[in-house]
């Protein structure tokens, strides 16, 4: 059996080769925290992010006023959205960075549901985000459609298979998250999309954990509607704005439930009447954060320098390690078992593992300076973000883990 010292010998090499390590070091790095293995929920800080900000509270809102929207604020939602739209296959145009997760989910939603009048089923996961199954069923209500609630036969979450089984000509609307937020089981984004299509109907895919860690070709899978949150690996900060996605090809049509001043064509005409840009600015609503935008390019520069595939070969490398200790643990007597699925091809970039009281657990690793995040009942996540998260800094706070669970 592989012991401690080499398993950490291992991590040393992993980091001396690995080409993304220099980024670490770009970031707010916490003194009083071993390991930060909870980046799937919020990112660390980039130091850039700091800088910035302070130039535009100091420069543009400080020195500029209001002039600051005519001189480049009013286009950081759609220039910002199609940096974004760079990180997961989409062309400029059909991105745009808007409100939270959950407003965008909601627009995409009843914008969805408009595209295929006559069907009444909207096709939801059962184990799915809560907020995606809220907003499913209030749509769903709201617009007078029946909604199915996927169950998985796979403990570790959803298969192609499992939503195709439901699939038919009743079928309006599938609302899916590409990696599961429990397990990190990660599902095929083009086959799925493609059996939504072939059954005649429209798919909208939550991206929350999958953006900046996994290459996601929106385009080129003929994905209809898309959502995602920008805080996790893209750093964009606590709350940041999440980006919305619409196909060009549902442009033209695209009815989104709140419409606004920021909607608009030409957005200083405030005309009677509304007339929708032509582009992703349909989906906004009202004035954007700045401040919150400028937050979010900056995360987003930073993952498309690093550049998606590199991104992901050392996601996979990590939650692998992860699986490794892991099982190093167990096999030393130590009571856990591990739920994401071990192909890294079905797995995003966070481990998950069932243990008893892992809201206890997480309580008593982070007093040591380990943090990671449980779910409820007996989930705890382990988020490995490959621009900021050492081999050394995993194995070490696994290293903790097992002390904590041993004893």
């Amino acid at each position: 059996m592989i012991g401690h010292d080499e398993l950490r010998e291992r991590a040393v090499a992993l980091d001396a080769a690995d080409p993304l390590a220099a980024y670490r070091e770009q970031f707010v790095l916490e003194p009083d925290v071993l390991a930060y293995l909870d980046g799937n929920s919020l990112g660390r800080l980039p130091r850039r992010t700091q800088e910035r900000l302070a130039e535009v509270l100091r420069h543009e809102w400080g020195g500029r006023l209001i002039r600051g929207w005519s001189e480049g604020w009013a286009e950081l939602p759609v220039q910002v959205g199609d940096e974004i739209g760079a990180l997961v296959g989409a062309a400029p145009g059909q991105c745009v960075v808007a409100d939270s997760t959950s407003v965008c989910l909601a627009k995409a939603l009843h914008a969805a549901v408009s595209l295929v009048p006559g069907r009444d089923r909207l096709v939801v996961s059962a184990v799915d985000f809560p907020t995606d199954r809220y907003l499913a069923r209030r749509v769903a209500r709201d617009r007078g459609l029946e909604v199915v609630e996927v169950q998985p036969t796979d403990s570790s979450g959803l298969t192609a298979q499992d939503v195709g089984a439901l699939l038919d000509d009743h079928t309006a609307v599938v609302l899916l998250s590409h990696v599961d937020y429990r397990t990190g089981s990660l599902l095929d984004l083009a086959e799925v999309t493609a059996m939504v299509h072939a059954a005649g109907g429209v798919v909208v895919w939550d991206l929350c954990h999958s953006v900046g860690v996994v290459p996601t070709e929106l385009d080129a899978a003929g994905v209809d509607l898309a959502a995602g949150c920008t805080y996790k690996y893209l750093n964009g900060g606590p709350g940041a704005q999440a980006f919305v996605y619409a196909a060009a090809r549902h442009l033209p049509v695209l009815d989104q439930p709140l419409p606004g001043w920021w909607s608009a064509e030409d957005l200083f005409a405030m005309a009677d009447e509304l007339r929708p840009a032509v582009d992703a600015r349909r989906l906004l609503s009202g004035t954007p954060s700045v401040l919150g935008l400028v937050a979010v390019r900056e995360g987003v520069a930073l993952a498309m320098k690093a550049g998606i595939d590199r991104a992901r070969t050392k996601s996979e490398l990590l939650t692998s390690f992860c699986i490794d200790v892991l099982d190093h643990l167990a096999d030393s007597g130590v009571a856990l078992e591990v739920v994401t699925p071990r192909d890294p091809d079905r797995r995003g970039s966070h481990v998950t593992v069932r243990l008893a009281d892992a809201r206890g657990v997480t309580d008593r690793l982070i007093e040591r300076g380990v943090v990671p995040d449980f779910r409820e009942p007996d989930l705890l996540r382990l988020g490995l973000a490959p621009l900021t998260t050492s081999f050394v800094e995993l194995h070490d706070g696994l290293v903790v883990l097992g002390e904590v669970l041993a004893h």
